[in-house]
């Protein structure tokens, strides 16, 4: 080999050494959580309609929140980075019909939407910008469609009980994944589906099984409440 070969060597053994690491996101996965918004409303606190009007009848955004292996979570990484409506200008309609709030009193939305950017969007950061966190997680809604498939295995929102177990069987053979499952009580103290987690890897764009388990937060049968 001449000399300007053994320098090419050399120069790419010595790229190969002093390459950069993959940037560490600061966090080990997301949950990527949607809620039924017949639980929401139907407890002892009540809800508010959006002054956008009553949303569908469908699973809505909670979040998608960055998570540790250990079973923790960072929250409120950057106070500077403060939620800015105009960065999210052109998602705010189908933040509205596939992000909705329900908390009173009624109002837009900005206020949800401004919580979770600031306790959750500002620890992945370092993956995304205030509009993609919002763009990504708008497009992992996209891509499951709960309500469709719960429907289709037979269990309907409308007040009757299903097995936990017969819940996440459909879900996970329609999606491939395993979901953890939350309730909540209603007034009477019927558990009831509430929100629905799926993990997400630190990109924020491609489901995975998650790396933990948490127990779900149901009983073995549970009411899917009307809305």
């Amino acid at each position: 080999m001449g000399g300007k070969g053994w320098f090419l060597l050399k120069l790419l053994m010595f790229q190969g050494l002093f390459t950069s690491p993959p940037q560490d996101p600061g966090f080990d996965f997301f949950y990527f959580v949607l809620q039924w918004p017949g639980a929401y409303c139907d407890t002892k606190r009540a809800c508010c309609y959006p002054t956008s009007g009553k949303p569908a009848a469908d699973f809505g955004i909670h979040g998608l929140w960055p998570n540790y292996k250990d079973g923790s979570y960072p929250s409120n990484c950057d106070p500077d980075n403060e939620f800015d409506p105009s960065e999210i200008s052109d998602l705010v309609s189908t933040l509205q019909t596939k992000w909705p709030t329900l908390s009173c009193p009624s109002n837009e939305g900005f206020k949800f939407w401004e919580h979770e950017w600031e306790k959750h969007g500002t620890c992945s950061e370092s993956v995304m910008d205030q509009h993609k966190y919002f763009e990504n997680t708008l497009a992992l809604r996209d891509r499951v469609n709960l309500l469709q498939i719960l429907t289709g295995a037979g269990i309907e929102p409308n007040d009757e009980f299903y097995k936990l177990k017969d819940i996440k069987k459909a879900i996970k053979e329609a999606t491939g994944f395993t979901p953890v499952i939350n309730c909540n009580k209603d007034p009477e103290k019927n558990s009831q589906l509430h929100e629905i987690f799926f993990c997400v890897d630190t990109s924020g764009t491609e489901f995975i099984e998650c790396p933990i388990i948490p127990r779900d937060r149901c009983p073995s049968h549970l009411q899917f409440a009307k809305f």
